[in-house]
């Protein structure tokens, strides 16, 4: 009904895209790369880390998972899988032996509970990572939160707790080539 005279304009539809969306979205661009990269912060080290070549490897892409690699020197038992789950976003670690049967600590890790960022998103500890905690005698990992940021150059990957910092940067301006396939999992 018009009642100026004039003719009544509508707006366009709004096309919405959530955050955990757009998170995914950013990481998911990366597809198929990988990136070395250096510890930042570790303040608990105990050498695991230092003086090996650290390289992350966006390895495999689908609408709702991505699996992410991450070698550390020969070691190549860590795997992070993020997964859409409807109600956020999971993240989840999951460890190998070298022969592909799965660690006793493996698929931990936490699902956000917020809207986070585009570019950053946390993960505090789930249930079942504390209960995991508890059976292996770390309860303090029970307060456990992952941070993953995601910016045109860099990926950071955090660990945070009381008492805890670690965190990871990849250099996403220079791609490497791309490792071998984690343990257990096939090329």
């Amino acid at each position: 009904m018009q009642l100026t005279g004039k003719p009544v304009i509508k707006p366009a539809p709004l096309v919405s895209i959530t955050s955990h969306d757009a998170f995914f979205n950013n990481l998911k661009k990366h597809c198929g790369k990988a990136y070395e990269g250096k510890v930042i912060v570790d303040n608990q080290d105990n050498g695991s880390f230092s003086d090996k070549k650290l390289v992350m490897h966006v390895r495999k892409c689908s609408d709702t998972e991505l699996q992410i690699p991450f070698h550390v020197g020969d070691d190549s038992s860590r795997t992070w899988i993020i997964t859409k789950t409807g109600s956020g976003l999971s993240l989840k670690h999951d460890h190998r032996m070298a022969n592909g049967e799965y660690d006793a600590s493996t698929m931990y890790g936490g699902h956000t509970i917020d809207a986070g960022w585009g570019n950053a998103q946390s993960f505090p500890a789930d249930q079942y990572s504390k209960e995991l905690f508890v059976r292996q005698g770390i309860p303090q990992s029970n307060n456990n939160i992952w941070q993953i940021f995601i910016y045109p150059k860099k990926y950071t990957y955090r660990l945070i707790r009381q008492g805890r910092e670690f965190e990871v940067d990849f250099d996403l301006s220079n791609p490497v080539t791309p490792p071998a396939a984690p343990w257990g999992y096939q090329d």
